[in-house]
């Protein structure tokens, strides 16, 4: 298994791809500029992030939420002069890969980007790229909390809960990462799941997807050995709600245990199906783990700098100390 030095090594080595380096030594002591474009974002702990981070590397750059419901203004504030690059989140993940220059493999598979990177092409002209790092904090929670974790995850099932974006991102990164042998698929709504599995056959995923749609069907499938949950922290109401948590739990209660990431953490970390996992004996992560490495991943990106620059001690504990605040 690469280490989080590898990884980072690894990300950077394959945006080179799409062009030569954006960043200089000089370009580290500029007030350049990052941002994140979308709509609402009073919630959002990006700007947060990405200020420790930026602090941590003693690098004068800032990041700022641009929120708007207007698209049109994304091509000109990303083109400006000082800005080094930019995040992306809802509602313009999927539109907005049309308007960039280029979009990464993963990005492609997943159908949405979250971040915009800089590289020159071969006439020395900006190329904006659009990538997903969602898919790599999944791999990076699991990979950096876990270490033994390959070795319980390479060859059985992995699971995960919902149907939006972030059901995509886990999906990617279970399949192409985490060695899931194939991903059960649990979510309230059925055609939810048919859009997921069609949309990413589609665009080229090659993993065998299954709709578990019944407690019955449930206990007669192998364990699975990652679950990741991407569902707002709702108690389970409707026919469909109560149906998924049903299979999610029959899962969880076998002698079996594995590793869950539960993403959602807002408004608090430690959700019902976190404590459902906790008490069921399984080891769990809080889903600003997720959220904090695939931050690192955009500025992996932009700053062109290894992971082992990053000081993530102080980062996790600021961010623990706003998400456990009553």
């Amino acid at each position: 298994m690469m280490d989080g030095n590898d990884q980072s090594e690894d990300i950077l080595q394959s945006s080179y791809q799409y062009g030569t380096s954006a960043v200089d030594h000089s370009s580290r002591s500029q007030q350049l500029r990052t941002f994140l474009f979308g709509f609402p974002l009073h919630n959002s702990l990006a700007p947060l992030l990405h200020a420790k981070l930026f602090e941590g590397l003693s690098i004068p750059w800032t990041y700022s939420p641009m929120e708007t419901q207007d698209a049109s203004k994304f091509i000109p504030s990303l083109k400006v002069a000082d800005v080094i690059g930019c995040a992306v989140t809802m509602p313009y993940k999927v539109s907005m890969m049309s308007a960039v220059d280029d979009v990464t493999d993963e990005a492609k598979v997943i159908g949405a980007i979250n971040t915009v990177f800089i590289r020159k092409g071969a006439d020395r002209s900006l190329r904006y790229i659009g990538t997903n790092t969602d898919c790599i904090g999944v791999r990076e929670a699991f990979l950096q909390n876990f270490p033994d974790v390959l070795k319980i995850s390479t060859g059985k099932p992995g699971l995960v809960l919902g149907g939006g974006g972030a059901c995509r991102s886990s999906i990617y990164a279970l399949w192409k990462w985490l060695g899931a042998s194939k991903i059960y698929l649990v979510n309230r709504l059925e055609s939810e799941v048919t859009d997921v599995i069609q949309s990413l056959k589609s665009a080229g995923f090659r993993g065998e997807l299954i709709h578990v749609s019944s407690v019955e069907m449930a206990e007669i499938l192998e364990s699975p050995a990652l679950v990741v949950g991407t569902i707002p922290d709702f108690p389970p109401k409707e026919e469909g709600e109560i149906t998924a948590r049903n299979i999610v739990e029959e899962f969880l209660s076998r002698k079996e245990k594995g590793y869950v990431l539960e993403m959602c953490y807002h408004p608090k970390p430690r959700t019902e199906f976190f404590e459902i996992a906790v008490a069921a004996g399984w080891k769990v992560l809080y889903g600003t783990e997720a959220m904090i490495y695939q931050g690192v991943a955009q500025q992996v990106l932009w700053t062109e700098l290894p992971l082992e620059k990053f000081n993530l001690e102080d980062v996790k504990q600021v961010i623990a100390d706003i998400v456990d605040k009553p």
